[in-house]
């Protein structure tokens, strides 16, 4: 065991290489993971209706561990917000785009009504994830100085 394990836990102090955070980038995984099964699962069953039980079931999943990661993003002092938003709002507008392109593919192929709506809500949390993750992994590593 190193000394940086046996010492006590990390607080905001310091170093930011040793500080405890909350582990919003795995649950920003998580829920990705959840809804990407989610769309691997409507997709494999198109063009014909497909069953929507376990397709709604991944996704409340999915916007569940997204609101507890979003959650416990907020809760953490001190932390490098800033550098977060500069890094998340440019990788949210391409996922924005990407996220759409999707939703337009699936649109002229002609998907409708509750498949299409619960497709159009994976890529939702799908665009927010990506954002949160890379934006997380960024800031976490940011010197921040406290007040």
């Amino acid at each position: 065991m190193s000394a940086a394990e046996s010492g006590p836990l990390p607080g905001a102090d310091a170093p930011v290489m040793h500080r405890r955070l909350p582990r919003v980038a795995e649950l920003a995984v998580g829920s990705m993971a959840l809804v990407i099964v989610g769309g691997i699962w409507m997709a494999a069953h198109l063009p014909a209706h497909p069953p929507l039980g376990p397709a709604l079931g991944l996704l409340l999943g999915g916007v569940a561990l997204l609101v507890v990661a979003v959650g416990l993003l907020v809760r953490i002092r001190p932390f490098a917000r800033d550098r977060f938003l500069a890094v998340a709002r440019w990788a949210l507008l391409a996922y924005v785009v990407i996220a759409g392109l999707l939703g337009f593919v699936f649109v002229k192929d002609g998907t409708r009504g509750a498949p299409l709506a619960l497709l159009l809500g994976m890529l939702a949390v799908f665009a927010v994830d990506v954002p949160l993750t890379i934006g997380f992994t960024v800031a976490r590593y940011q010197e921040v100085e406290t007040a």
